[in-house]
């Protein structure tokens, strides 16, 4: 609820500061007296555009500052989604500066005007003439059936799945033109991989083969440096192994005498054994070492094939060769099983319309049940504001397509007349009779769901005393549950408020301003009974204010 309101250099407001309780408060005042400037005001609170002609001296900053009593609200939520800190006493001021800028804060934290606009949304609901026109959307008419029908938790259900259902579907539609699209060049990329697939690709096996391909294309002169070491190796007469076998040999004889000639000797006979060794693998190498065309021939093809393969992809390494040929059979592979990944993408789609059609069954079905008696409280309410032959027609049917809110088509017909025909509510009835509609629908929503603060601007305006009095009654009624004001011209409604409020224009160093203030019950009295009779109080006048108020 809202408890206070602090406006300062706003329209003809120079300063105003105003507290407000529970329950049912009046507002009342002449025309022209600043009503309008008031719900301004609190409009920029919720998130309404600031204009800077609003401003009362254009070289000073306008302040607008509301404080709120959110405790009952349920709103954690919303303040954790918008990312705004959560108080009980939540505070939102909005600032017009001089240059045009303007800037909002809730509890001192600067917000964004959608932020501002989402939570004021839910802090006051201004009736006024032009909101009426909501009672002609089907989005709000199912919101009324659906806070009867205690549809809250359902609704949130079917959302979470519905947004699952799209998902899927999206995924479905992304597959089908993926497939469309991979048909296309599935043929080209099915002989890409068969092309690398013959390559018989080893990872490390272009070096082997180079190494191989100069040695079988250099033969004879590799065959003729390696006679030339196995000769220098085991010549009898200039040969390396004969002359360290003998140098070993000098060696051995000394090594009685000295363990230094001792390890002289060890080193030699190592050094003998190590060319053992060498002189073994020359002579291998020189027995294996034949002239062989064919492999030859095999290594170049092998060796043009890798080449060209890697020209073509773009490639450096047979290795990344490998990795495209594995990307081209996940390609592949992808394309092939396609008609088995849609079919169970089909049969995810067709299990997540069942939980959604039993969720919209349920749905549809509170809607259905309660239905009847919102159409008898409609009625009966109407029938009280002076529109004893009223009547509704609301029928809900569950179509084949899935909404926002269900699967469910809703018809909801007026006739205001008897033996009229019904019609849409846009169509069949005027403007005062959409004010009284949407006057009992409130009343009947505050029954069933928490409603914010409810400003009803001159919805009396065009009625008669005995249906003024039986709007106050309703809108009393409401206020049992929620804080309710009521901006009014007529005496009736104004004295059923728990608080009146006036407002009113006076001049104060040759100029006018705008102010509001609370009337104590005497002020009360005068007040209506201006209301009733004008400027110039009667005694009876003054007599029927305090019968009212009573």
């Amino acid at each position: 609820m809202l408890t206070s309101l602090s406006i300062k250099n706003y329209a003809l407001i120079d300063a105003m500061q105003v507290d407000f309780n529970s329950g049912f408060s009046i507002i009342t005042g002449e025309t022209g007296a600043g009503k309008s400037i008031l719900l301004g005001g609190l409009s920029l609170i919720l998130g309404k555009r600031a204009d800077l002609s609003s401003l009362k001296d254009a070289s000073e900053k306008c302040i607008i500052e509301a404080v709120f009593d959110v405790s009952k609200y349920h709103l954690k939520a919303l303040f954790e989604a918008e990312d705004l800190d959560y108080d009980a006493n939540t505070i939102i001021r909005r600032e017009i500066l001089p240059s045009g800028k303007s800037r909002a804060f809730v509890n001192d934290t600067p917000v964004n005007l959608s932020s501002l606009q989402v939570l004021g949304e839910r802090l006051i609901d201004i009736h006024s003439q032009h909101q009426t026109m909501q009672l002609t959307s089907n989005d709000f008419q199912f919101q009324v059936i659906d806070a009867l029908a205690g549809n809250e938790d359902l609704l949130h259900n079917y959302k979470v799945e519905l947004k699952v259902y799209k998902r899927l579907q999206k995924e479905r539609d992304e597959l089908l033109v993926f497939k469309a699209e991979a048909i296309k060049e599935h043929d080209y990329n099915t002989f890409l991989l068969n092309e690398l697939i013959e390559a018989n690709l080893v990872d490390g096996e272009l070096e082997s083969l180079e190494e191989e391909y100069e040695t079988l294309n250099n033969i004879e002169g590799v065959k003729e440096k390696l006679s030339e070491a196995y000769q220098l190796l085991d010549d009898e007469q200039i040969g390396v192994i004969a002359s360290l076998t003998t140098l070993k040999n000098v060696l051995q004889k000394l090594e009685g005498y000295s363990s230094k000639y001792k390890t002289l000797f060890e080193r030699a006979n190592s050094s003998l054994i190590e060319l053992d060794d060498l002189f073994g693998e020359v002579n291998g190498f020189q027995e294996d070492l034949e002239a062989d065309p064919n492999r030859l021939e095999v290594v170049d093809a092998k060796l043009k094939l890798l080449h060209s393969l890697m020209q073509k992809h773009v490639a450096t390494t047979v290795l990344e060769l490998i990795e495209i040929r594995d990307r081209l059979e996940d390609k592949v592979s992808v394309t092939e099983n396609l008609d088995e990944t849609l079919k169970q993408k089909d049969e995810e789609i067709a299990s997540q319309q069942e939980v959604l059609n039993k969720i919209a069954k349920q749905i549809h079905d509170n809607r259905v049940k309660v239905i009847p008696d919102l159409k008898v409280q409609l009625e009966a309410l109407l029938s009280s504001l002076g529109m004893p032959n009223a009547q509704f027609k609301i029928e809900a049917h569950l179509d084949k397509e899935f909404f926002i809110n269900g699967k469910d088509r809703l018809t909801f017909l007026f006739s205001a007349n008897k033996g009229g025909s019904f019609n849409e509510l846009k169509k069949a009835a005027s403007g005062g009779e959409l004010s009284r509609i949407m006057l009992s629908i409130k009343s009947i929503l505050a029954k069933y769901i928490q409603l914010p603060t409810m400003m009803f601007d001159e919805i009396d305006t065009g009625v008669s005393g005995e249906i003024s009095n039986k709007m106050g009654d309703i809108m009393l009624e409401m206020s049992k549950t929620m804080q309710v004001f009521s901006i009014t011209h007529l005496p009736q409604i104004a004295a059923k408020g728990h608080a009146h409020f006036k407002v009113f224009k006076e001049d104060v160093d040759n100029k006018t301003q705008t102010n509001l203030i609370r009337l104590n019950p005497d002020e009360r009295i005068v007040e209506i009974a201006q209301m009733l009779g004008g400027k110039e109080m009667s005694s009876s006048a003054i007599a029927h204010a305090k019968e009212l108020l009573n």
